[in-house]
């Protein structure tokens, strides 16, 4: 059956189970793909893979990994994961959530109604992490630009107005449940652009205690956090949204969960580390509030 539509995500609105009619199900070399019209799971992305899936069961099977998948309209052909030769929008081509279980599920077909239950616990212990990391980076950008480790004007901003180092240096970002670790390149580009690299690694654990104390003041706002859909299909933008009490709100092109709201957080604590001189890591763990624990 060829899949007319884009998956209609629903993990950006906390939502953990919903029904859902199953439009594929193929066999593929490791997991039992299946793809339904509706899914309130995340799934890891093929193209920045930073946020990993979600966990959960659809009709009872464990969900044993979540990607994003894209089917050929004039073929039915489905690609999933580093497989998927396109770009998203790409005319005749529609982009899915493909839910991988274990071969032996058979007992799921094309047009039956199924029940998909997310691991709430887990989801949320990574929305926790993602939002922080947001948080961790804005905060650094802060740092940095008020405390003069910018010799030049840079010409890329974050939501704030500062420099924005996170986005020129980041080489990777991973989030775990209550935790994102942030890879920064210090090199021959970044300097280039006006950042006193040599300075920071010098003035690293001093920067680390200023993002730790911004970051106090923006837990204990408690401030709501939204995300922003252009769309309900998979491939739509999304933005985070929040404001931290700045001279504007924080708006962040982002496709993963995230919290509703700082209320969530007791404590988000950042640990800057040099690998080399050409080289650090932000680590940002996560201490929920008490009802979210």
């Amino acid at each position: 059956m060829q899949i007319m539509t884009s998956t209609i995500s629903q993990f950006c609105h906390q939502i953990w189970q919903l029904n859902s009619e199953v439009l594929l199900v193929e066999l593929g070399a490791d997991y039992l793909y299946v793809v339904t019209r509706t899914s309130p799971f995340h799934p890891v992305s093929h193209i920045w893979p930073d946020h990993p899936a979600d966990k959960g069961t659809i009709d009872g099977y464990p969900v044993v990994d979540c990607q994003v998948g894209a089917v050929e309209v004039s073929t039915g052909q489905l690609y999933v994961g580093d497989s998927i030769p396109v770009k998203r929008n790409q005319p005749g081509w529609n982009f899915v959530v493909v839910h991988c279980l274990a071969k032996e599920s058979k007992t799921i077909e094309v047009n039956q109604m199924v029940n998909l239950a997310v691991d709430k616990a887990y989801q949320l212990s990574l929305s926790r992490g993602h939002s922080a990391g947001h948080l961790s980076s804005l905060a650094l950008n802060k740092v940095l630009t008020q405390q003069g480790f910018w010799r030049k004007d840079a010409e890329r901003k974050d939501p704030h107005g500062n420099y924005d180092f996170n986005s020129y240096a980041q080489v990777s970002s991973f989030v775990s449940p209550e935790k994102c670790i942030d890879h920064y390149r210090l090199g021959k580009t970044i300097r280039k652009r006006g950042l006193n690299s040599h300075e920071m690694l010098d003035k690293l654990k001093s920067i680390e205690v200023l993002v730790n104390q911004q970051l106090c003041v923006w837990v204990g706002l408690k401030s709501p956090v939204e995300i922003r859909c252009e769309g309900d299909k998979l491939i739509d933008s999304r933005y985070w949204h929040c404001n931290l009490g700045e001279s504007t709100e924080a708006v962040i092109p982002c496709g993963g969960t995230h919290v509703s709201s700082l209320g969530e957080y007791c404590q988000i604590t950042v640990s800057l580390r040099c690998i080399d001189e050409h080289n650090i890591e932000m680590h940002t763990d996560v201490i929920p509030s008490h009802s979210d624990k």
